[in-house]
């Protein structure tokens, strides 16, 4: 991967400060295959906070599995799902995604795993609902199989080291970290996790640049502006608590 200031950003070196400083990351969070299925359905456009409120409902009432569910209709499952927003349309799709799984794996998703990976992924595109990111994590995370997932955190975290431009099209990036890494599930596993939580704790909209481990390498692309308003937002904030009076806050009025 080329940028143009500071030489070639490595993946190996980029993924290896990510792993000392964390450990592995042992994600995703789900206890089947099937339910990393839907939950990778159930999380477009949404937080994951959100999703884990729709698979505990779906847990309690014990319909996380193809069984369970493959009767259902999209209307039975939508209030089920509600807490994940969007939700008539994402019980449409985890409709399709369930007959797609009954008609093509009879049911199971770890038959997904003797699949080429691309002619997988083919068959997940074509899937009402599901696009290439929803389509590689189910791949990846669900069947082990050896594609690496593209998403805003990953666009966010590269653009800033200079690697990317960012809006390159999915596939075009997608190409650029499976042509500079081994071909290993375990790997692209982990290091997508890698750059999801980097994202969301430290590699912000408007980053803690000082913790990160990638700090003394990236020249932070676009960051400046959002540093710069970091620091006045913070110094207004210092001098409107000298300014206020004992005992009140500022966003809810008194204090108790």
């Amino acid at each position: 991967m080329r940028r143009a200031s500071r030489g070639p950003v490595d993946l190996g070196e980029v993924y290896g400060r990510l792993v000392r400083r964390r450990g592995h990351a042992g994600w995703w969070p789900a206890q089947s295959a099937f339910e990393v299925c839907l939950g990778a359905i159930l999380v477009q456009n949404t937080a994951w906070t959100n999703v884990e409120k729709a698979l505990e409902v779906l847990r309690s009432r014990r319909l996380l599995s193809y069984d369970a569910l493959r009767e259902m209709p999209a209307s039975e499952i939508a209030p089920l799902i509600r807490s994940s927003g969007c939700f008539n349309v994402k019980a449409r799709r985890l409709r399709a995604f369930l007959d797609f799984l009954g008609r093509e794996y009879g049911g199971r998703v770890q038959a997904m795993e003797a699949e080429e990976p691309r002619v997988l992924r083919g068959k997940l595109l074509a899937v009402p609902g599901i696009g290439p990111e929803t389509a590689d994590s189910i791949a990846l995370y669900a069947a082990g199989q050896r594609l690496f997932v593209i998403d805003a955190y990953t666009r966010r975290i590269f653009t800033r080291l200079g690697a990317v431009e960012g809006d390159e099209p999915y596939d075009v990036l997608q190409r650029i970290f499976m042509d500079a890494l081994p071909s290993e599930t375990r790997l692209y596993n982990d290091f997508h996790a890698q750059i999801v939580l980097l994202a969301k704790d430290v590699c912000t909209r408007r980053p803690t640049c000082a913790i990160c481990p990638l700090e003394d390498v990236c020249p932070r692309v676009g960051v400046a502006h959002t540093l710069k308003w970091s620091r006045m937002r913070a110094r207004e904030s210092q001098s409107g608590s000298r300014r206020r009076p004992k005992g009140t806050s500022r966003e809810s009025g008194p204090t108790a």
